[in-house]
């Protein structure tokens, strides 16, 4: 069992912070990036789609599966605006798997589908990773807010009951995460997701029945601890969407049920500097994500 918590403060970021205020919604909604090498749908919803980007090169490549935010709501952008991101990583030579899905204000969204959505996806990447030459070996999930709570589940969803309208057989093995202010503990930040993205946990956890009492058990992702995962948990020191205290607490969970977290305070950054390339805070984030892939020197 291991637990750190990890302060960065990056002499280039402590230095641009000085001169870049922090980011609001508006300057996380302007944020783009290039277009995708090529879009694929894993269903037949609008939304049931990701995006590839392959870098410039032979190959193999590692690969970034990314998942954004938005409080699980169509209205706060979303795959479009991780496409900065995802460019960003496509030039360090990082394939990216940019995927979209459907949220609660869409048909279908919400639980359950929001998770298959996740199942149907990854199932897509696996299957067109030879034809692009992507290392399923060297990945890591990467979320924001909402999508922060969607890759830490994808840690833990071999864990799910059989039962489970949730349960999916041989999934895709994912177990190095970065959550960027990630809402990932559905069960111990009810009140915190309801405050901060006036949420309710039926919206996202399904209604109790006789059948499932328990709606958080194939859920929450602390609820599917230990997995045997490494999770680094990135979050703006100036973050009031997802405070530093949340990322310490779930820290402090995984590694006493024997599961490794790292906390990471991006210092004079909000919860949109956590995803934005043009952030002083991007070059730590960076810096995590490549650790977490094995491609820095440096260790997250």
């Amino acid at each position: 069992m291991r637990f750190s918590s990890l302060l960065f403060a990056l002499a280039l970021g402590a230095a641009s912070s000085a001169h870049a205020a922090p980011m609001k919604l508006d300057d996380y909604l302007a944020l783009r990036g290039p277009a995708p090498t090529t879009k694929l749908a894993y269903g037949p919803a609008p939304s049931q789609y990701a995006e590839l980007f392959v870098p410039p090169g032979a190959g193999p490549f590692p690969v970034a599966v990314l998942v954004h935010g938005g409080c699980w709501n169509s209205k706060f952008g979303g795959i479009t605006q991780f496409r900065n991101m995802a460019g960003a990583l496509a030039a360090r030579g990082i394939a990216v798997w940019n995927v979209e899905y459907r949220r609660i204000d869409e048909p279908g969204g919400g639980y359950p589908g929001m998770y298959l959505d996740m199942h149907a996806a990854l199932d897509l990447l696996a299957t067109h990773a030879p034809a692009h030459k992507l290392d399923l070996a060297r990945i890591v999930a990467v979320g924001h807010s909402a999508g922060g709570q969607l890759v830490q589940w994808i840690a833990g969803r071999a864990r799910i009951p059989a039962g489970s309208p949730l349960h999916h057989a041989n999934p895709l093995k994912i177990d190095r995460i970065v959550s960027l202010g990630g809402l990932a503990d559905l069960r111990h930040e009810a009140a915190l997701i309801k405050s901060s993205c006036d949420r309710d946990l039926t919206q996202l956890a399904g209604t109790p029945s006789a059948a499932r009492p328990d709606v958080l058990v194939d859920t929450n992702a602390a609820d599917l601890m230990p997995n045997g995962s490494r999770t680094w948990l990135v979050t703006g020191a100036l973050d009031t969407i997802s405070p530093p205290r949340v990322a310490h607490d779930y820290a402090a969970r995984a590694g006493k049920l024997g599961d490794v977290a790292d906390v990471v305070i991006l210092p004079e950054a909000s919860h949109y500097d956590e995803v934005a390339t043009s952030s002083p805070a991007w070059p730590t984030v960076l810096n995590v994500i490549e650790g977490a892939l094995g491609l820095s020197t440096e260790t997250p």
